[in-house]
Formats: C-alpha cells, structure tokens, sequence
C-alpha cells in the first residue's frame, strides 16, 4: 500500500522578517489551497493522517501545507496556532537566516559565530507548543546546535523534509551522522534532498548519487527513519536520471538492484515512514488534550531593531 501526498512549502523569504512575514505566509496559503480546490477532485487537502488514508481510498492526491522558515511567526505562539488552525503541518524552525530563537545552518559555516548556540528559551517553547498542537517540527536548514536542542525538547518525532547525509557531502545542510542516530531513537525520518550540492557538493550528481544518501541514512538510523524530499522545486541542479518525480521508478530499481531493498522497506521509504511519524505527533497531540496541558504563553521581548515595522507596544 503506498500512500499519494504533497507537502507545499509556504516559503516567504527572510528580507521579510520584522516586516509583513505573517501577511506574505498567509498570502502563500491562500495560494496552495485556492491551488487544491482549482484541481479538486484530483487534489485534496489534507490535514491529517486519516485523511491521507481516506484520500488514498478516493485515489486522490493529498495537498498537505508546510512553512519553511521560523521568521513566519513573528515571534508569536499566537501566530503559530493560527497556522495550525489554517491548515499547516509542519514548520521548518528555520530558513536561510536565523530567527531571534533559533540559529540556521549558515551559522556552521567555517567562521561563523553562533548567534544563539542553538534553541534559546522562546525556541524551546516554540517545539513544546507545536507539540502540543500536533505540527511537525522541521529541522532542515537549522544548525546542528538547533538540531540538538530541538531533539531534546520535542516529546514527539521530527523530521528533516529535505536534508542529507554530512559523511558523503560536508554542506551545512545535510546531518552529521551523530544527529541521525539521535533522529533514530526520536524515531523521526530524514528525507533525502537530490540537489546535486548537497549530494555530491558540487553542481553534477547522479542517481548513484541519491542512491548512497540513501543507503548511508539507512546503515545509520535505520530503514524506519529515511525518507524521500527531492525539494525539486527549488532546486537547480538534479542528478542526471532523476530530474522529475517521473524518474523515481528508476531509483526504486537501483535500490532494488542493491540487493538490499524488499518491498516493504520501498514502501517505508516512499512514504509510510513519514505517515507513521505524521500519526506518532498526533498521538502526542492527544495526550496533551488527555492532560488538559494549556497553551504555551510565552511572549519574546522585542529587540531593538531598525529594520523592524511591527509595533512595540503591547496590547
């Protein structure tokens, strides 16, 4: 049984922090699911895992919405439960900049200096309140201190929706071996980005390529926790052979050709992997309902700010 799902990235762009980010992501929103309703029956939006299930029977396409990048929040828990309310499943903690909560993957670039060494408190508060929520907590693009911090906190799974391995490619962007195998005991799942940079750090890769992320993520964290994020669009540079989501039955036969891939481990990699853990944050969602667990009220002090055109006043 495979299940048929697209996560939309709700992505704003980081000039937009301390500026209209919370307007702009809500514009994108509306898009993706002005979007899902124009190809209805075709698309579907889905808001949950027994909807995949129910769209899969219908033979529908499930639209899922997502947000790449922290600075959609404005700094507010308030803004976050509004996503959740519209439709979005997963926040990406950060984009390519840091928030004032949390540190980017730029900040382990060679030279750099951590702003915030990671999650600060608000941060924190950021993963127990999607937690409690029941959305996904994102880790692609946030530094390794961010992934630490973050995999400490969250009581539910997370993921990597387009990330990696750091052993075959030492971008940023991709996950040292030592966080696969804490993202082995959160039981959460790494899904492979085919960005040619990120695959062999330079602009040519292969289906080869894609095919040893693959395997290392699985010799390291295991079959139950690898996943497949393409973020083909997006990118600019594919490997050879896999240019489209067309091209997957030809990496399924060089998996298969490995002599180490069964169907069913095929069918973890190509989504019930991510559905079980979509249903794992929903049951810590429940429990937090069980446990009458409150919102979280955190509010973030305001830092002075030039560039900063939201109020300081609060209300």
């Amino acid at each position: 049984m495979l299940f048929l799902f697209q996560f939309w990235a709700a992505y704003v762009p980081c000039d937009s922090q301390n500026r209209d980010a919370v307007q702009l992501t809500l514009e994108q929103i509306d898009v993706i699911r002005r979007l899902t309703e124009l190809y209805k029956p075709s698309l579907t939006l889905c808001t949950s895992a027994e909807d995949i299930k129910a769209a899969y029977g219908r033979h529908q396409l499930c639209s899922l919405i997502g947000v790449e990048g922290g600075h959609s929040l404005a700094g507010s828990l308030a803004v976050l439960r509004t996503l959740y309310h519209v439709g979005v499943r997963y926040l990406t903690l950060t984009s390519t900049c840091n928030t004032p909560w949390a540190d980017c993957s730029h900040e382990d670039m060679p030279g750099k200096k951590p702003e915030h060494g990671g999650l600060t408190n608000f941060g924190k508060s950021v993963v127990k309140e999607m937690n409690r929520l029941g959305m996904i907590v994102d880790l692609s693009h946030v530094s390794v201190r961010t992934m630490r911090d973050a995999l400490a906190v969250s009581k539910a799974p997370v993921i990597f929706s387009h990330s990696s391995a750091h052993a075959l490619c030492n971008s940023t962007r991709n996950v040292p071996d030592a966080t696969l195998r804490k993202l082995a005991l959160n039981k959460g799942v790494i899904m492979v980005n085919f960005y040619s940079h990120f695959l062999t750090c330079k602009d040519v890769s292969t289906v080869a390529d894609a095919v040893a992320h693959i395997n290392h993520i699985r010799d390291v964290a295991g079959v139950d926790n690898v996943g497949l994020g393409a973020g083909y669009d997006g990118i600019n540079y594919v490997p050879k052979g896999l240019e489209d989501v067309s091209s997957y039955p030809t990496l399924f036969a060089e998996l298969i050709g490995t002599g180490r891939w069964s169907t069913e481990d095929l069918k973890k990699l190509a989504g019930l992997n991510f559905l079980r853990v979509f249903q794992d944050v929903e049951k810590v969602r429940d429990e937090f309902q069980k446990a009458k667990v409150p919102p979280y009220e955190d509010v973030m002090v305001p830092r002075s700010n030039p560039n900063n055109c939201s109020s300081q006043d609060l209300f």
